[in-house]
């Protein structure tokens, strides 16, 4: 095919061969000399030293990834078509993997169509417009985005730094249509709010999805701890209450639609031989840090925890978290907590080493320790405690320190997990690479005195897709490792 005669970057003969292996950011290090004139944020070709063709891009002089690759083939312009046909792709992809409307549609460079970031909450697409490129054909994506997928509303949020790399300014507002503030969603069966104007990023972080979902084998098996077994008591004996849980149970009873009438079901006894008639008997106690919206808190619920504390510094994270609780029914079981979740974990560490130096005060040989000195709060443990951190490491300057914010945390929170119980734990640092993560895990649990098995490791959900090579778009880690007590 026959190449349109335009701008050409002309790479360097020395440089690694990174776009040939589809690479979608040609740096300024890597590019020889520009043949030709035109204006930034326009498509150039991109070719080798030799002058073979290799890709075609959208190129800003004025930024250190000077030339962001849309396509492997020629491209005659990013008009409206373009983008029509490149969000059809997208919205094939996400209605293969992806069930229901809510959901990211546009991933960047991973759906080819580098600087620009597509949520959908409910018929309301919020946008990122992160490059000049992407800025300079601002018309024809919003009218694409309209043709294809038809909202009712279409809400800019590029009120991000990366624009500022670009030569722009940050901004914000309605696009098209008629966009609420707040939004209701769905995520696996949940109802929750997005506020698409106030809230982080886009509103809402679809990336946990699938993590969210993985959680649930860890919020059952936990009744056996409080010497809860299951027994089988005469119907007619039963207490009030006590139908709710046995209808919990039907399946563990092996109780069919016959069977239920049968004068002897099976139901949870504690270890005075109580019947118990709280339904979430068997679940965890779970720890949210750094909750946001609550939505870690609302899917422990959903797969039966006991209790859920939910903890984020922010007041306005906390209510948004109260009101996706309520809309869920699960305000029984859901304490909420306004703190800073370093300062919190500590208080109840240093909970748990006073109650454990009071315990060994009258031991033999023991120093002596006063009593009638209260103790301080804190000292609490869950079975399950989930760390969902903002980014550590936002610059590759900032890995020491992120580094040094990934061990105190996990080392906090791995010493208030109930032995054999569980760590979920994770980080959005791109800067933070996967290896790098899991030896800090691993550094943390060996000062805590810990052991640690990994039962699942997982990065972003199936609508962030990921190129091969291009390690940029592998940010997210999430891991969950069941904890024991190395002595």
């Amino acid at each position: 095919m026959k190449v349109m005669e335009r701008v050409r970057a002309v790479l360097k003969k020395e440089r690694k061969k990174r776009t040939e292996g589809g690479h979608p950011w040609v740096f300024a290090s890597e590019i020889e000399r520009m043949d030709g004139e035109g204006r930034p944020g326009q498509l150039v070709d991109v070719v080798n030293h030799q002058g073979r063709y290799l890709a075609t891009g959208y190129w800003n002089p004025a930024s250190q990834i000077t030339v962001r690759i849309i396509s492997y083939k020629p491209v005659e312009a990013m008009d409206e078509a373009f983008f029509a046909e490149r969000f059809r792709q997208c919205a094939q992809h996400r209605s293969r993997f992806v069930s229901g409307e809510d959901c990211r549609l546009v991933y960047g460079e991973a759906d080819f169509l580098p600087g620009l970031i597509v949520d959908r909450f409910g018929g309301v697409l919020v946008i990122q417009v992160l490059t000049l490129g992407m800025e300079a054909h601002r018309e024809a994506l919003v009218n694409a985005l309209v043709s294809v997928f038809e909202p009712k509303g279409i809400y800019e949020r590029s009120d991000v730094s990366v624009r500022k790399l670009e030569g722009l300014e940050e901004r914000t507002g309605v696009l098209y249509g008629d966009c609420p503030r707040i939004i209701e969603i769905r995520e696996n069966g949940l109802l929750m709010e997005v506020d698409i104007v106030e809230g982080q990023k886009t509103g809402y972080f679809f990336d946990q999805r699938e993590n969210r979902a993985s959680i649930e084998p860890l919020m059952r098996g936990w009744g056996g701890r409080s010497g809860i077994k299951l027994a089988r008591r005469q119907r007619e004996e039963l207490p009030a209450g006590a139908e709710a849980v046995e209808q919990e149970l039907g399946g563990a009873a092996g109780n069919d639609t016959g069977a239920a009438q049968a004068p002897e079901v099976l139901v949870p006894v504690n270890a005075n031989g109580k019947v118990v008639t709280f339904p979430y008997w068997d679940g965890a106690t779970v720890l949210e840090c750094f909750a946001h919206t609550g939505s870690f808190t609302l899917h422990a619920c959903k797969y039966g925890a006991k209790k859920v504390t939910c903890l984020d510094v922010s007041e306005h994270a906390i209510e948004t978290a109260r009101r996706n609780v309520a809309r869920n029914g699960f305000e029984d079981r859901v304490e909420f907590v306004v703190a800073d979740a370093f300062e919190y974990l500590r208080m109840q560490v240093k909970g748990q080493e006073e109650r454990a130096e009071r315990a060994r005060a009258g031991a033999e040989g023991a120093a002596k320790t006063d009593t009638s000195k209260a103790l301080g709060g804190g000292g609490r443990t869950w079975d399950v405690v989930i760390l969902d951190p903002p980014a550590f490491a936002k610059t590759k300057g900032a890995v020491a320190g992120a580094v040094r914010g990934y061990k105190d945390i996990n080392l906090q929170g791995l010493k208030l997990v109930n032995e054999g119980g569980y760590l979920v734990t994770a980080s959005c640092s791109y800067h933070m690479q996967p290896d790098l993560f899991l030896e800090t895990i691993q550094a943390a649990a060996a000062d805590a005195g810990k052991i640690l098995r990994l039962i699942e490791w997982r990065a972003a959900g199936k609508d962030h897709p990921q190129i091969m090579g291009v390690s940029e778009g592998h940010y997210l880690k999430f891991a969950i490792f069941e904890v024991r007590s190395r002595s």
